[in-house]
């Protein structure tokens, strides 16, 4: 067994990640326990996967607030997979980072010396060569809650409390809701799933910025959605690889206020 223990490295705006068979877990040059120190065991000794990822912009050394990235994150630590994470300054790209993506885009990840980007084939590559535990999505289910990212942005950019986006939010996590009650507790079952690793940065989002900016939160009608993000935001998967709040609101801020 060998345990992946984060470190600052020498280099500005990269956290790197090196492989020790000692315990415990270093974040941000700190020893404290808790959310900043932790202990992730990971199963047979393989070379830790690089994966570029957009850094926070609150605080130096913490993870940014791209759900993209966390998708690819969480199933890195539902498949116990280690990783080497570089942060990224996204609003000063350095140009080892544009070498890599000429897009400018995270995340990315190194897979047998070529650089894979985007979330979709990322996590595909991934359930591929770490079949175990198996994430896929059976593709009926696959597409289950999609909508709700979308509608969630159309009514937080909304200047009118008029214009519907609301009840079109609403209607999508109605549907949800229905879903989990005769499906769940998560997508695919009993077992969560790619497509749950996929949804639920998005309702992360969803919660803290509806939540900032219109003062808005899921209803009580809607019982099995509340029930559903707290199960998934519950996971150690989930808190420790999530956004600091600060960070998701002022990442949505151009959004509103443009």
């Amino acid at each position: 067994m060998i345990s992946l223990r984060f470190q600052p490295s020498t280099t500005a705006g990269v956290l790197s990640a090196s492989v020790s068979r000692a315990g415990f877990i270093k974040r941000c040059g700190s020893t404290k326990p808790g959310r900043v120190g932790r202990f992730v065991t990971m199963a047979m000794a393989a070379t830790p996967l690089e994966i570029c990822v957009k850094a926070s912009i609150t605080t130096p050394n913490k993870l940014g607030d791209c759900p993209f990235c966390q998708r690819v994150l969480l199933t890195l630590e539902e498949k116990r997979v280690p990783y080497d994470m570089k942060m990224v300054d996204l609003s000063n790209k350095p140009e080892w980072f544009l070498k890599i993506s000429p897009e400018g885009k995270v995340p990315v990840v190194k897979f047998d010396e070529k650089w894979v980007p985007d979330s979709d084939v990322i996590t595909q590559a991934l359930e591929e060569k770490y079949p175990e535990p198996p994430l896929a999505t059976p593709p009926e289910k696959a597409s289950v809650g999609s909508k709700i990212f979308s509608t969630f942005i159309g009514f937080l950019k909304s200047k009118d409390s008029g214009d519907g986006t609301e009840q079109v939010l609403l209607d999508e996590l109605s549907t949800f809701n229905d879903y989990i009650k005769e499906n769940g507790p998560f997508i695919n079952g009993e077992k969560i799933s790619a497509a749950d690793l996929s949804l639920a940065p998005k309702l992360y989002h969803m919660k803290i910025a509806l939540g900032h900016y219109k003062n808005w939160s899921v209803p009580d009608s809607l019982p099995f959605v509340k029930s559903y993000m707290e199960n998934v935001f519950s996971r150690e998967s989930f808190t420790n690889t999530r956004a600091e709040t600060e960070d998701v609101i002022a990442g949505w801020r151009p959004k509103v206020m443009g």
